[in-house]
């Protein structure tokens, strides 16, 4: 499926899919032995350089951006500039976009990301449904591949279900390589090892090494995070959905929170952070799956159940009030196939109810017409990707060691 190596990330963080034009047999080169002296580091600066470059090229679109203007929103010189695109040109990343007028000499030559010059999976793995997708560059799906799923039927039917899943994505023989396989699954897990943990309603799954059943299976990278943390990270790279800090809640037959904070998707030193569905709200409440009473999740999809979605957008309310109070995020995103069931019901209900805490509450630094210190309440919105967003995000996981 292409030309593919893969290189450990720094210590905690899953290893990230790098690009190998090296001829096909080629041996790669040993890593480096790590060192305090200067220039010791000089490989991985470079790619972090190039990430910068390449993530200002991503957001440029088809605009495009010069090299003059690279150099100035990175805060490297023109000549480290030109020798990055020019890498970055020769592998075909990058390619010319025309000239742009300027205010004095030649005309700037502006540059662009080549979106269909290589390919990532994105792969969900809801309860009862797997979605494929393979994305470009641009983190646009190429193919969408669905398929009935039994999450809880075990390992073996789930990783070939996967496999099946993911060959029948069209990928051609003489088409983009493509660099890995983003999974996005129901947690806790841990996001470092690619191992599940407890999952809740599936304990047959404690301790299964997903990641590396799954790089085996398909012959590529393979990076493993929780459904929410997926989407959040989709959600906080695409223009316009996210912000610096907002919530992502997903209530489909389970419900989670992806954190992105301060412009970061917040895991949690154990990838522990999101478990946003169980926490209590009602002592004496509904059994939930997880062997207590009055969870949100619990009482969200009985009132559901029961045909009452408004009364599950006031509960799924309550419990972001209380995590918007907790984390002072700016915005909050819903999705999951229970949202999209009743989008307007769920995004109404829940404004509401944040709108009755910030009239209760106030929040700084939220004032209407932009002051301090008022009780503008937290914007609630659908997420865009609609179905999909855990798969699209899960195949950013993949272009996680590519953009900065």
């Amino acid at each position: 499926m292409g030309g593919v190596s893969s290189s450990n990330a720094p210590e905690g963080g899953p290893e990230r899919p790098q690009i190998d034009d090296r001829p096909a047999g080629a041996v790669a080169p040993e890593a480096a032995p790590a060192s305090s002296a200067p220039g010791a580091n000089l490989l991985a600066l470079r790619g972090h350089n190039a990430a910068l470059v390449l993530g200002l090229l991503r957001a440029a679109g088809e605009e495009g951006v010069s090299r003059l203007e690279l150099a100035e929103r990175t805060g490297l010189t023109p000549q480290a500039v030109s020798k990055i695109t020019a890498r970055l040109r020769a592998v075909g990343l990058v390619a010319g976009a025309g000239h742009r007028a300027s205010t004095g000499g030649k005309p700037r030559t502006v540059l662009r990301l080549v979106p269909d010059a290589r390919h990532a999976v994105g792969v969900h793995l809801d309860r009862d449904e797997l979605t494929c997708v393979l994305a470009d560059l641009a983190g646009r799906p190429v193919a969408v591949h669905r398929a009935p799923l039994d999450f809880g039927a075990g390992a073996g039917a789930v990783l070939d279900a996967v496999v099946r899943g993911v060959a029948a994505l069209p990928v051609a023989a003489d088409g983009p390589p493509v660099l890995g396989a983003g999974v996005a699954c129901p947690g806790p897990l841990d996001h470092a090892t690619g191992v599940l943990r407890q999952v809740t309603g599936a304990p047959q799954w404690d301790g299964f090494p997903l990641r590396d059943a799954l790089a085996h299976r398909l012959g590529l990278p393979v990076v493993v995070d929780k459904d929410t943390n997926a989407a959040a990270l989709g959600l906080g790279r695409a223009p316009g959905e996210g912000g610096a800090s907002f919530a992502y809640l997903h209530l489909g037959t389970g419900l989670g929170a992806g954190l992105v904070l301060d412009g970061g998707l917040y895991r949690g030193p154990h990838t522990g952070a999101g478990e946003f569905g169980h926490q209590v709200v009602q002592l004496d409440g509904v059994r939930c799956t997880c062997g207590r009473r009055g969870c949100v999740e619990a009482l969200c999809l009985e009132a559901v159940a029961n045909g009452e979605p408004a009364a599950a957008a006031r509960v799924l309310g309550v419990a972001a009030a209380n995590l918007v109070e907790l984390l002072d995020v700016d915005r909050v995103l819903l999705g999951g196939r229970t949202v999209l069931a009743h989008p307007e019901c769920f995004r109404d209900g829940v404004a509401a109810v944040l709108a009755e805490h910030a009239a209760l509450r106030g929040r700084p630094g939220a004032a209407s017409g932009g002051g301090r210190g008022g009780a503008s309440a937290v914007p609630v919105a659908l997420a865009g990707g609609g179905s999909r967003v855990v798969a699209d995000g899960a195949a950013e996981l993949v272009w996680g060691g590519l953009f900065r």
